[in-house]
């Protein structure tokens, strides 16, 4: 069954619950044919509180099957006050849940704790234990276990941040998933500057993931946390294992938008990794709960680290399937202060596009009859940049605005896959393998439309296709525990 948007603003081909609020993607694993995502989930409204982590699985990335909620917390246990995040391994026919166990009164301390399964997902069963009572001396934060195998054992990464003011991600290993040895920090630093706009590091290290290369440099990847309302961002170091450590370069963004969070990794069947990212909401919270739900989770993306040390993503080729019909073919030329009508686009589409720009250009979505209200994508041959301007893309004041840069060659042509689903745009530049994530709240009533437009003393050469997005297949829950009632 596909599910129909609630309200304009409700993505159909982004995977979420009907409604209440959800987070973090979690425990994302490949197990018995099927793709497992679970994410933190409020099954009681549509702010963050009561963590849960709810679940769905799918054989090829676009039917899905919701499944009764994997973990909830013990009334008066180590995780009575949420599950918080983790992830998941598949160890022959079990599948194995590793999390952080919240308590209020330590907030920044959540221990680990794990849960399986041996049915499927459908049921887990907490341990009922700490698997590694004691945090290191010195950390300030601590929480968000990653698994994976590593030769005949186990490895596992938790999140940190150090009172000599490093964010770190702190290495055990284990020969059956059940005793852990701590093997001192996988990597640590202080506070580093990345990607510009006064985004850095971070304090701690939140969600830490690994992406290891069986030839050349892996990736570690982490959410920058700090301890305030400051912004904050996905982050990959790029670089090699040497022993209980990893050596990399600088810092890197994983995502150059305002809106993706807390990305998670999945390694997928033929040594594919995917990752998922959190898109929170960039409008008033009373909004959000008014309407019952909040959140969502990114497109699933092919990430790999290139040949030059880059990390490279774009949609999972699965996507394509979503693809309805072409709405829009248009080639061809602006000169100076021109504005070319392309066509007309729904409020779900997919395109492609490859733009070859002298000075400042590229497209604009048009959102509103009269053309006041439009989200931009353009590309600034001046600077070297890709710019996303959503200054003008609500004309309801409690969206949020702002511009959102990413560097992008412009010395030849520029290849770029933009998928837009009613309140969330995800710019992929193909020719880099970057992208930039930001969510936007039209209010315009009538069909939305697209143009190519360039500034005076520039010009565009474009190529633009775009389709209809089709929903999510998205079946009836078997058990109404999936997604109860609030």
């Amino acid at each position: 069954m596909s599910t129909a948007p609630l309200d304009p603003h409700r993505p159909v081909a982004h995977l979420r619950p009907p409604r209440n609020w959800i987070n973090d993607p979690n425990g994302l694993v490949f197990h018995d044919g099927h793709y497992h995502v679970c994410y933190q989930y409020n099954p009681h409204g549509a702010t963050h509180a009561n963590m849960h982590w709810g679940h769905f699985r799918s054989p090829d990335l676009i039917s899905w099957e919701p499944l009764p909620l994997a973990l909830a917390p013990t009334p008066g246990g180590m995780d009575a006050d949420g599950c918080f995040s983790g992830n998941a391994v598949s160890d022959g026919d079990r599948m194995v849940a590793f999390y952080s166990a919240h308590r209020q009164e330590s907030p920044q301390h959540q221990p680990v704790t794990c849960a399986v399964s041996h049915d499927g997902g459908r049921t887990f069963h907490p341990s009922g234990r700490l698997l590694i009572p004691g945090v290191p001396e010195g950390c300030t934060m601590y929480r968000d276990p990653y698994v994976w195998r590593h030769g005949d054992g186990w490895r596992m990464l938790v999140g940190a941040a150090f009172a000599d003011g490093r964010g770190a991600a702190l290495l055990y290993d284990s020969p059956d998933l059940e005793t852990w040895t701590y093997r001192g920090p996988f990597a640590a630093r202080e506070k580093q500057g990345v990607g510009g706009a006064g985004l850095h590091t971070g304090e701690g290290w939140e969600c830490p993931q690994y992406l290891p290369a069986a030839d050349g440099p892996g990736a570690l990847i982490f959410s920058a946390w700090n301890d305030d309302d400051s912004p904050r961002c996905v982050v990959a170091l790029v670089g090699e294992e040497h022993g209980d450590g990893f050596e990399a370069g600088p810092p890197v963004l994983v995502d150059h938008g305002p809106d993706s969070y807390a990305s998670a990794l999945l390694r997928a069947p033929g040594g594919r990794w995917l990752l998922w990212g959190w898109s929170g909401e960039a409008r008033d919270e009373a909004w959000s709960v008014a309407d019952g739900w909040a959140g969502v989770l990114t497109v699933p993306r092919e990430i790999s680290v290139a040949g030059d040390g880059s990390l490279r993503q774009q949609p999972a080729a699965e996507l394509l399937a979503l693809r309805g019909e072409r709405t829009l073919h248009a080639t061809g030329q602006t000169h100076g202060a021109d504005a070319v009508v392309l066509g007309g686009v729904g409020p779900a589409f997919d395109l492609t596009a490859r733009l070859e720009p002298v000075g400042a250009a590229g497209l604009r979505l048009l959102t509103s009859p009269d053309g006041s209200e439009y989200l931009d994508i353009r590309l600034d041959a001046d600077t070297g940049e890709l710019v996303v301007d959503r200054d003008h893309a609500s004309l309801d004041p409690r969206a949020q605005g702002g511009s959102y840069r990413m560097p992008c060659p412009t010395d030849g042509p520029v290849d770029l896959r933009v998928i837009v689903d009613h309140s969330i745009a995800e710019v992929f530049l193909t020719t880099t393998g970057q992208v930039l994530t930001l969510r936007l709240y039209p209010t315009g009533q009538g069909p939305w439309r697209l143009e190519a437009r360039s500034m005076p003393g520039a010009h565009l050469g474009y190529a633009v296709d775009a389709w209809q997005l089709h929903p999510l297949v998205i079946k009836e829950p078997a058990d109404c525990a999936a997604h109860p009632e609030p």
